[in-house]
Order: C-alpha cells, then sequence, then structure tokens
C-alpha cells in the first residue's frame, strides 16, 4: 500500500524527518453533499504540494513523492466515510494519514521538517480522554477530545463481551422445580437467590477483567481521564473494584449501548470540560509565576533560542495562527521565510517540533485562552544567561 492510515502519535516518522517533507491538512466532511467537494480540495491541495516542489526538485523525483496523494485522491470508499478532517505526512519513504475528528485549517507545506502543530492540538493531553461504555454483557472502549470520540478498535483477540471473557454462566441455567412441596402441595423452587449471587460474582469477575485490561493497555500508557458510560448501579459496583487511579469520579450514569453512544458527544464534553478548564487555568497560572521570575517570556527571539538549548519546559501556542518566520541555525536570528519554499515552514511549528523532541510539553490552545498576543509564551527549564 502506497499509504496507511494511522491512529497513533507521534509517529515513527517523526523520527526521521527525511527532506523533503510533505505536511497536508484539509477539512473534510461526514455526509452529503457537503462532502463531494472534498476530493476537490485535496487535489488543489496536491498541486499546490506539487508547485513548491519544482523549486527545488527534478521531475524524477517528484512524482514518486506525489504518487500516494494521486491514488488517495482516487480512492472513493476512503472520501466516503470521512470525518471531520485529514492529516497526511509523507517523505520518499512513507506516507501516513490521519481522519481527525475535528476540523482543521487548510493546509500544504513542503519543508525540512513535518508541520504537526495541528497534530499536537489534536492529540495533546489536556483535552484527550478515555471513554468506557460498560453494562454486565459488554464493554467498549474510546479515545476523544473536546470535538468529538471514536471507538478503539481493540482487535481481534482481545475479548469484548462477558460471555468471551467467562464462558457459559451458570446463573444461566433454568431454574427446576424441587422435588418436595409445602403443606398445600405447591412445589418449591429452589435456585432464585443462588441465581442472583452468582449473577453478581459474574459480573464483578467481568467487570476486574475490563478494569485491569483498560489500565495496562491504555490508561497506564497514555496517562488520559478514563470517563465511565454505565448504568448507576454499575457505576457504584465498577468504581468499587476498580484499581485505575484515572478513572473520573464524575461520568454519564445512563445504559450504555454502542448504537447511542456516539450520539452523547455534547453530553460527554460537559462533564469532561470543567477538568479542561481547570487543566489549562493552572499551566496559565504556572506561566505567570515563572514569568515575574524571569523563567518565562512571549518573545519569539527568545523563544527560539530557549528551544534550541532544550530550555523550554512548557510551550503554549496559539491554535490556527501562522507566524512566517524562520530561524538562522547559524545566528540563531529569526529571519523571514517564505513558506512556499521547501526549506521553510511556520515558526510556531518549528518551536513545536523542536520542544516536542526534547520532551518538553507542547499545549495548543485557542486564541481566547491564551496569555499572550505573540501566538506563543515558553516556560524555561532554567534560568537562561543568553
Amino acid at each position: 500500500m502506497l499509504y496507511e492510515i494511522v491512529t497513533n502519535f507521534p509517529h515513527e516518522i517523526l523520527d526521521t524527518n527525511k527532506p523533503p517533507c510533505i505536511s497536508l491538512y484539509q477539512p473534510t466532511h461526514r455526509h452529503r453533499p457537503e462532502n463531494k467537494q472534498d476530493r476537490i480540495r485535496f487535489k488543489n491541495l496536491v498541486q499546490k504540494i506539487e508547485n513548491s516542489l519544482r523549486l527545488k526538485y527534478p521531475t524524477r523525483k517528484i512524482e514518486p513523492l506525489l504518487e500516494p496523494y494521486r491514488v488517495l485522491a482516487e480512492d472513493r470508499p476512503f472520501w466516503d466515510h470521512a470525518l471531520d478532517g485529514l492529516a497526511i505526512l509523507s517523505n520518499e519513504d512513507r506516507c501516513i494519514v490521519y481522519r481527525l475528528q475535528r476540523p482543521v485549517e487548510e493546509l500544504a507545506i513542503v519543508a525540512d521538517s513535518f508541520h504537526i502543530k495541528p497534530l499536537i492540538r489534536v492529540f495533546q493531553s489536556a483535552d484527550r480522554y478515555h471513554l468506557l461504555g460498560l453494562n454486565r454483557e459488554l464493554f467498549n472502549l474510546y479515545e476523544g477530545n473536546r470535538y468529538g470520540f471514536e471507538e478503539i478498535d481493540l482487535g481481534p483477540d482481545v475479548p469484548k463481551t462477558a460471555e468471551e471473557v467467562l464462558g457459559e454462566r451458570d446463573y444461566e441455567r433454568s431454574v427446576t422445580a424441587a422435588p418436595h412441596t409445602t403443606a398445600s402441595g405447591a412445589p418449591i423452587l429452589f435456585g432464585h437467590t443462588e441465581k442472583s449471587e452468582e449473577k453478581q460474582k459474574e459480573t464483578e469477575k467481568f467487570f476486574r477483567f475490563v478494569d485491569k485490561f483498560v489500565l495496562e493497555n491504555y490508561s497506564q500508557p497514555s496517562g488520559l481521564p478514563l470517563m465511565l458510560i454505565a448504568l448507576p448501579e454499575y457505576h457504584s459496583l465498577f468504581h468499587k473494584i476498580s484499581r485505575n487511579p484515572h478513572l473520573m469520579k464524575e461520568g454519564l450514569k445512563i445504559a450504555h449501548h454502542p448504537d447511542n453512544t456516539p450520539k452523547l458527544k455534547d453530553e460527554v464534553w460537559k462533564v469532561l470540560e470543567p477538568s479542561y478548564l481547570e487543566k489549562t487555568r493552572v499551566l496559565i497560572e504556572k506561566y505567570e509565576e515563572a514569568r515575574a521570575k524571569w523563567l518565562a517570556t512571549d518573545d519569539l527571539s527568545q523563544i527560539a533560542r530557549a528551544a534550541l538549548q532544550n530550555n523550554i519546559k512548557h510551550l503554549l501556542i496559539e491554535a490556527d495562527r501562522v507566524v512566517p518566520l524562520r530561524i538562522n541555525p547559524e545566528t540563531w536570528e529569526l529571519e523571514p521565510a517564505d513558506l512556499d519554499d521547501p526549506e521553510h515552514d511556520d515558526l510556531l511549528d518549528d518551536l513545536a517540533e523542536m520542544v516536542f523532541r526534547s520532551k518538553g510539553e507542547v499545549v495548543v490552545l485557542p486564541k481566547d485562552r491564551m496569555p499572550t498576543t505573540t501566538g506563543a509564551a515558553a516556560i524555561f527549564r532554567f534560568l537562561s544567561v543568553v
């Protein structure tokens, strides 16, 4: 296959950064008639990429780079099942495709590194979460952000139902009449109490399996909050047996059914939004405190120098803003950048990539939540002398 659809970020393609690095972003549509224009817009963006490549590279090198895009443009099933956004990163070795559950600004860039700011915004931990839909017969796991969520494909080998986990359960056997009778001659029925108790035990076993599986395979590796959708009695039981420190106290206490859960996007975010706003408030407060100690700045030149020194612990950047500047690698000074040049990229994206690579935290915020007007705000690891 010339391209592969992926869901993980950061992806290993970022470790290569083998130029030319092509980055394409496009809003898409789930339904007709809006999605009829998506392929046309995509082809226009590919043409822009080709024009940029021709500024520096010969045709024999350009055509293999564009082949995955041309194949994707004719993949009608792909466009018929689009979500709300599309992101593609590619170089001469690989082409990866993200189907996004939130719109992104239209953008096509060829540079010496990948443009990843929109992906950081989609995948950043500040507003990401896991969602667990649960009843006593099955569970479904979802991952989302403020714009919605999608079910995680757990793979064919993972049991997802109580029957797959526990096998045949004793309480499902029919209750039979005992050979004894009451004084009036009515038969005495045994098994009602036993059935109820056994049913409770089997539900607990199933919930323990779900809790352990989600904790070990998703919550611990990601550190994301886990929100539960289940009936009130299942909330009580699951919270009682759970060992997952990421399980939120708040959740939706309604019956889980896989067909209905995707309709709960707004209700889910109402529960999660206070936590998201608190996280961003705390981070902005940290920035203000650090700035008072000369450990933070919104000056783009100072941020660039600190990024080159691996001296940024937290970087806040403004969503959907492009700053046409580049860092001169010899002088460390900022210079005007031509975004059509295949060696230039948006400064904010360059900063995000450098901080990302040095294991700093990058958080992309909407304009109205940014604490500065320059497009960026950085908290240093240590007091810079430069």
